[in-house]
């Protein structure tokens, strides 16, 4: 049996060696050191890599990572909620503000700021948003895929850091699931009510089951749940292959049968993950949690 090695601080020490010192502590600094040794893995060895972004995650400053990820061939495939590929579509050409949880929010509705917590969004970026989008909103005779409108959207991004942008770059699919519970499902449906544009909404589920049948090993990394996690995980059902190493970082606990918190453990159950594949949840803020994955697992392999 091993023993609790007491974690010692350095001044300057690394992300990847207070990582590392967590292995050997307890409750959620050992499941986030075993996360980091779970997406090293998965970095570094041939995994069909899937990324799951869901809560306000662009938002609160996470963006870059994401982009960062794709840029540097860590993902394979994104799944994401629509609320962060419109944030993302923002911060090509404005930007979030800092301000306060406890503000008043009917004086913010009367400044024209919408607040995320403590994260502020003028209505004017919105206003820009709702512009830029009819101006690179594609005409179609006929009907795309979520995944191709995305991509075409992308690809109409000047902004390098921008994750739609860095997932056409990298020829990365991007799958929406909810794209109508979104800004963007909004304007697309606007811009169709005057010029050609119409969405299979069931096209995305052929494109990702394939790439799912075409796996021999797949590992997934989930932020938040909801319905990212749910496509990504469901769409193995129809395959003979399930994840093989999967990691979740979530706030939600699973007492409540709710699906952003119910166990890896329980995909199991379902054969969405495999009996033998490695699996972590780690119970955290994903803006906290999610950094220090990412940068220790890149320290590692940069050694």
């Amino acid at each position: 049996m091993d023993t609790v090695h007491q974690l010692e601080i350095q001044p300057g020490m690394s992300i990847e060696a207070l990582v590392r010192g967590w292995s050997h502590c307890g409750f959620g600094a050992r499941r986030l050191a075993q996360a980091a040794e779970i997406y090293e893995r998965m970095l570094s060895e041939d995994f069909t890599k899937f990324f799951t972004l869901s809560g306000a995650m662009v938002p609160a400053g996470m963006r870059h990572v994401v982009s960062d990820l794709i840029r540097g061939g860590h993902v394979d495939v994104l799944v994401s909620t629509g609320a962060n590929l419109v944030h993302d579509i923002i911060e090509s050409f404005g930007c979030h503000s800092l301000g306060c949880a406890e503000s008043d929010d009917s004086s913010l509705r009367a400044q024209g700021v919408s607040r995320i917590y403590d994260v502020f969004i003028r209505d004017q970026d919105f206003e820009a948003f709702e512009e830029l989008m009819q101006s690179i909103l594609p005409e179609s005779s006929q009907a795309i895929s979520g995944r191709q409108l995305l991509n075409i959207l992308g690809s109409r991004i000047a902004d390098r850091r921008s994750i739609l942008r860095s997932a056409y770059d990298m020829e990365v699919p991007v799958f929406c699931p909810a794209l109508p519970d979104s800004m963007i499902g909004l304007q697309a449906w606007m811009f169709s009510q005057t010029k050609k544009l119409s969405v299979d909404a069931f096209a995305d589920i052929r494109e990702i089951i394939d790439i799912c049948y075409n796996c021999e090993r797949a590992g997934v990394v989930i932020v938040g749940g909801g319905v990212p996690k749910n496509f990504t995980l469901q769409s193995m059902l129809v395959t003979p292959n399930s994840f093989d190493l999967a990691i979740q970082l979530t706030t939600d606990t699973p007492e409540n049968g709710g699906l952003s918190g119910a166990t890896l453990s329980e995909a199991v159950s379902w054969g969405k993950i495999s009996q033998s594949a490695s699996y972590v949840t780690v119970y955290g803020d994903a803006t906290i949690t999610l950094p220090l994955m990412v940068g220790a697992a890149l320290g590692r392999l940069k050694k």
